[in-house]
């Protein structure tokens, strides 16, 4: 059995971290015999989108966003659509999950005409929203994280990842983070997220595995320290 995963821009996109997700996938692929094969999408590089099984975008900053823009929309704009409307499992963080998106207009005016692969926009403002927070997938998974975005996104028919515990979420005020369409999942969660939020690094894997080779059960892993990391984050900063 082997999963390929396609990392998108992560020379430009690894703010926080980010890059700790694909850690925390592969290593839990591996310990359940489950071969994983990484390749690095970067600027200038083909991307057929029916290569992967899994794709994932990390977080940047408003000038990173706008630097990709022109290669994002010499085709890989068209393999993203692809892959969501498929169903491939995407993780897409902060910035990630913003390019998602119709548009965003920076605080100063800018407006910077996103992928449209999902129904949402954002805007930016001055203020940031930074900090741990929480927030529960309709799964009833409670997923911790730190936030640190000035774009308040508003979603429109796609709705959200989850329901904000504790936090800002997508613009802090209707108390929903993230968005979700098919398998895919884009969240402002920085930290990496996947690492202490093993049932959520699980639920992609689970379907990249299905899509691929049908409903196989993924092995139970023991996640005793995962759990108690994300514990200790709900003890001290959420609840």
């Amino acid at each position: 059995m082997i999963i390929r995963i396609g990392h998108l821009y992560p020379d430009m996109l690894n703010l926080y971290g980010d890059r700790g997700n694909i850690i925390a996938l592969t290593q839990r692929m591996l310990a359940r015999g489950i071969e994983v094969k990484t390749d690095s999408i970067t600027m200038g590089k083909t991307f057929i989108a029916e290569d992967y099984d899994i794709l994932f975008i990390g977080g940047g900053q408003d000038f990173e966003q706008d630097v990709l823009l022109d290669d994002l929309k010499k085709g890989k704009d068209v393999e993203i659509n692809k892959a969501i409307h498929n169903s491939t499992p995407m993780l897409a963080i902060c910035g990630g999950y913003q390019m998602l998106g119709k548009y965003y207009k920076t605080y100063d005016g800018k407006m910077l005409e996103y992928i449209g692969a999902l129904d949402f926009y954002t805007l930016g403002r001055e203020k940031r929203m930074i900090g741990n927070y929480a927030y529960k997938t309709k799964e009833g998974i409670e997923i911790v994280g730190f936030e640190n975005h000035s774009g308040r996104t508003y979603l429109g028919s796609v709705e959200p990842l989850g329901r904000i515990i504790k936090g800002f979420g997508n613009n802090g005020e209707d108390k929903t983070e993230g968005a979700r369409f098919k398998n895919t999942f884009a969240t402002y969660s920085h930290g990496p997220v996947l690492p202490k939020n093993p049932r959520l690094a699980d639920l992609l894997i689970s379907k990249a595995v299905e899509n691929k080779y049908g409903n196989v059960k993924l092995k139970p892993l023991d996640d005793a320290l995962e759990l108690k990391a994300q514990q200790q984050v709900m003890k001290l900063y959420i609840k």
